[in-house]
């Protein structure tokens, strides 16, 4: 019901969600910013205003004092409120200038240029690195969250320990040096908002407009944004079957970005000569190494490759890992270990960008962690992972193996497929996610051309009755694009 009022352009819908008095309030300061209520303006009573909407006499006072304390009214005893004198608005405010038309910094330009691939809910399969939230074991979490939050002291609830909450950065310590070889203290472990914000946060403390990052290629496009958003130029680190060409680029690099362990998104491994030979590259350079081991404990065969980082004693190497492909991404926890050279300014570096993780979800990892439940998570995923991949590549090669050449890699929880013949594998990823399937296009991995067409498809999200059903889908998608194109050529 709409009920009209004796000033132009006010009506009140009683069938809103919004407060009377706030429709009442938002109109009235519409019609005094367009100088329909002109400077001087004296309104009616409250009295006859309530009596005219229809309203209590309340909820027209209420406006009114609102529209007093932000200088819109003057309200005086006795007598009408009026109107306030008001700045007259330029006539240019009205109208978008050519310079306007892109509000947009040149480096907000430049991120906003950047790929990306995020998943959709309800469609785990094949979403490349996510993790299978089925087999996390929630209730356990919930519990341990549900503690911290009720028994919690006052050093959970403000902006303390920005480095990391002191019990977790230990757990962090004792199974990195225990399981990933890594050398570090518990003093060097920062945590942050996932592997991202790691990269974001090294960027803007390493790296200086123009400077060189050579950057894996095929390589990860998330920390390739980073490092171009604040001003780096890529240079390829070529990466293949043989593994990584160090053939040095042009320019000495001020940082080397690369994935050792699971190689992103190949999944290969980089061997011991070429890990001894990077890192006295990095050192002759006087060159940052950023490592990723956003997928390492997940190898099939054998043990889990040491990191880089824990190989001599260079103090060049930044190790970064996540909990996404462990426990589950929208955690939103991750870390990175920062050499001594650097370890004294990331206190200053996170208080400027704000990007220190929540303290209560970090107490709560640090219980998971401490408890165990952590490691038993860990081996169960591990073993469920190898049958799901065994099963996945099995799978690919009866319903899809006509058009993609998987790349059979013995670690991480995504695969790659080449296609055999020419073809553009954004517009297959597109066609198949209108079909519920979530697969990455490989070609945006690459930024300096010579790219393959390929997809990048997770396994671990999905047991064998959806990866078996999927496939039949995602058959029906290739065999209907491909013969689209055959008829077309």
């Amino acid at each position: 019901m709409k009920t009209s009022f004796p000033i132009d352009g006010i009506a009140l819908d009683r069938g809103s969600s919004a407060n009377l008095h706030r429709q009442l309030y938002v109109q009235l300061r519409g019609l005094i910013e367009r100088r329909v209520l002109p400077s001087g303006h004296a309104l009616p009573s409250t009295r006859v205003m309530a009596r005219d909407l229809q309203v209590g006499r309340n909820t027209v006072i209420a406006a009114c004092d609102q529209l007093a304390l932000e200088g819109y009214l003057a309200i005086r005893p006795r007598r009408p409120s009026v109107v306030m004198d008001l700045p007259t608005r330029s006539t240019a405010a009205e109208h978008v200038s050519a310079e306007d038309e892109n509000p947009i910094s040149l480096r907000g330009q430049t991120m906003l240029a950047q790929p990306y691939h995020h998943g959709r809910p309800g469609m785990l399969a094949f979403h490349p690195g996510m993790p299978d939230p089925d087999n996390f074991p929630f209730n356990t979490w919930s519990k341990l969250l549900s503690r911290r939050a009720k028994f919690a002291h006052i050093d959970l609830f403000g902006t303390y320990h920005v480095k990391g909450y002191p019990p977790l950065c230990e757990a962090i310590a004792r199974y990195l040096t225990a399981s990933r070889g890594v050398r570090c203290t518990a003093e060097q472990i920062v945590v942050t908002n996932g592997a991202q914000s790691a990269f974001d946060l090294l960027a803007r403390l390493l790296i200086d407009e123009g400077d060189t990052v050579w950057m894996e290629e095929p390589g990860y496009y998330g920390a390739g944004s980073a490092f171009v958003s604040a001003g780096a130029k890529l240079a390829p680190l070529r990466v293949g079957n043989a593994g990584w060409n160090l053939d040095p680029p042009p320019v000495i690099p001020r940082m080397i970005f690369v994935t050792p362990s699971c190689h992103h998104p190949l999944g290969i491994t980089m061997p011991m000569e070429q890990r001894l030979n990077l890192l006295h590259m990095a050192e002759s350079w006087r060159s940052w190494i950023i490592e990723d081991d956003y997928d390492g404990e997940y190898r099939f065969q054998g043990q889990p490759i040491p990191a880089l980082q824990g190989i001599g004693a260079s103090n060049r190497v930044v190790y970064v890992g996540t909990f996404a492909k462990i426990l589950f991404p929208a955690m939103r926890l991750g870390f990175l270990v920062a050499p001594k050279a650097i370890d004294h300014t990331i206190v200053s570096a996170l208080s400027v960008t704000g990007q220190f993780a929540p303290l209560l979800a970090q107490a709560a990892l640090a219980d998971f962690m401490n408890e165990g439940h952590f490691t038993r998570h860990l081996r169960r995923m591990r073993r469920l992972y190898a049958e799901r991949r065994q099963f996945f590549l099995e799978s690919a090669q009866r319903h899809i193996g006509d058009w993609l050449d998987f790349h059979a890699t013995e670690s991480g929880i995504q695969v790659v497929g080449i296609f055999r013949d020419g073809c553009n594998d954004k517009t297959i990823a597109e066609a198949a996610v209108q079909q519920g399937i979530n697969v990455s296009a490989l070609s945006i991995q690459y930024r300096h051309g010579s790219e393959q067409n390929g997809l990048v498809m997770g396994f671990a999200a999905a047991d064998a009755q959806t990866t078996e059903k999927t496939m039949q889908k995602f058959r029906a998608v290739l065999k209907a694009h491909f013969s689209r194109t055959n008829n077309l050529g």
